[in-house]
């Protein structure tokens, strides 16, 4: 009987978890949350960065020809691919916060590898390792911030985040700036690998999604979170919290096992193949371009330093562009802004591959770097909203998996339409891409702007 009563108080205490999220005003302790998984995200991007600035001088150091340049280029990808896929489903079943620190661990040692290679061989399996500890990362951070920001903000965060990106991006190119020339390529992995060493903060700051120990059934550990957030916000807003609303959208509670063979039931496969496409199509147009792009620039009659420096400021306009996203993405709704970023995406990278001169290449480039930075914003904001809490990881990760699929034939394509067409059909290859992407987005996809999750998923 005591049992049944004990069962009983914690399920009613479990209950109401997504009314009691959502009135959380966002205050210092969730921003801090926040940055903890942007700065992580950030040192990612970095490295996966690094190999548009390295990308020439690597070639040159292994005497490698242009296939195998693709296929460097390609190998933290395919990493990723497999890292992104089996993180997710991973941390569906064992929890967000414990696969996020791994990931962490793998990418940071992977990076150090990086700077020792010896081989072309040797370096094709360091990336192929930092790519897995990448891609296990990506769908976590999308999952662990959307399930811990109110609806009214979580659209804006989720851009937030991804627009770490563009900063880790532009913080490749200083490092590669300062480094490459005067220390080489290898210091940069060095200099990138130590940042692992903040996984230990992450241990102590950054707690586990109540909603995902409420969908697997710890309700009492569903529970205890939510009460310990409960207390760290109210004490940071200092007054006390709003009462929940006591009846609206439903729990998420112990609904079962997944399988992936859920993506394919009548309620989600229409927005999983959606978001297969979009991740797909979008990703091959991205990596095709931007990681040949300062190897292109070298066979215009750029030197490796000047190519560097002339990405890096193109990439500044990456700023402003995560910037608009994060504002239109709330703004419009999730489905305009993607459609909207995409397809503008696809119009610079055609009129760059359409350059005469430096300043059009720059013009063009500046354009192309501002929708790219927003492109990928709105892309993380809107994803992990397709999906129950139970699958949100793993509906991230094998869409990231098929995008991953898309950047390593990007890349590999590009010798072979440089040797037929010339390098403008690259940028047109990109372009047509991003079309593609987009339509999908306007024929299949759903709005999810200003819902909770739990309404989402139904």
């Amino acid at each position: 009987m005591l049992q049944t009563a004990c069962k009983a108080e914690n399920e009613f205490k479990g209950l109401n978890l997504p009314q009691r999220m959502e009135r959380l005003p966002m205050t210092k302790y969730q921003r801090t949350v926040f940055l903890i998984i942007a700065t992580a995200w950030f040192f990612d991007s970095m490295d996966l960065a690094m190999m548009t600035f390295v990308l020439a001088p690597v070639s040159s150091t292994f005497g490698l020809t242009p296939s195998q340049t693709g296929i460097v280029g390609s190998a933290s990808l395919a990493g990723m691919a497999l890292g992104a896929g089996l993180a997710g489903i991973l941390a569906d079943r064992f929890g967000r916060k414990v696969i996020f620190q791994y990931s962490m661990i793998v990418w940071g040692a992977a990076s150090i590898f990086c700077a020792f290679v010896w081989s072309y061989e040797s370096f094709l399996v360091a990336r192929f390792i930092l790519g897995f500890g990448m891609g296990a990362e990506f769908p976590i951070a999308q999952s662990m911030v959307s399930e811990t920001i109110p609806a009214t903000h979580r659209g804006k965060y989720i851009a937030l985040l991804e627009g770490f990106w563009p900063l880790g991006f532009i913080g490749a190119g200083i490092l590669a700036y300062f480094l490459v020339p005067y220390a080489g390529w290898r210091s940069v992995f060095v200099a990138m690998g130590l940042p692992a060493i903040y996984v230990l903060v992450i241990r102590r700051a950054v707690p586990e999604s109540p909603r995902w120990y409420e969908s697997r059934g710890y309700l009492d550990k569903a529970e205890e979170t939510m009460q310990f957030l409960e207390k760290k916000v109210e004490a940071a807003h200092g007054r006390p919290l709003p009462p929940p609303v006591t009846d609206g959208v439903k729990d998420e509670i112990a609904a079962g096992s997944f399988s992936l063979a859920e993506l394919f039931t009548k309620q989600y496969r229409i927005r999983t193949l959606m978001v297969w496409l979009l991740w797909f199509f979008t990703l091959l147009g991205y990596y095709g371009i931007t990681t040949w792009m300062g190897k292109l620039l070298v066979e215009k009659g750029f030197t490796i330093t000047k190519s560097i420096e002339f990405v890096l400021l193109m990439t500044l306009w990456g700023v402003p562009g995560f910037f608009s996203a994060a504002y239109l993405v709330e703004k419009l709704g999730r489905k305009p802004a993607v459609i909207g970023y995409v397809l503008f995406s696809g119009v610079a990278a055609y009129f760059y591959g359409k350059a005469a001169n430096q300043t059009e290449l720059f013009i063009a480039g500046a354009f192309m770097q501002f929708f790219f930075f927003g492109m990928w914003s709105v892309l993380y904001a809107y994803t992990p909203e397709l999906f129950p809490t139970r699958a949100r990881a793993t509906g991230c990760g094998t869409a990231s998996t098929w995008g991953r699929i898309g950047a390593l034939i990007g890349p590999m394509l590009v010798p072979i339409i440089m040797a037929h067409w010339g390098v403008e059909s690259v940028f047109t290859l990109g372009a047509f891409s991003f079309l593609m992407g987009a339509l999908n987005v306007l024929i299949l996809g759903p709005e999810t702007k200003g819902k909770i999750l739990e309404e989402i998923s139904g």
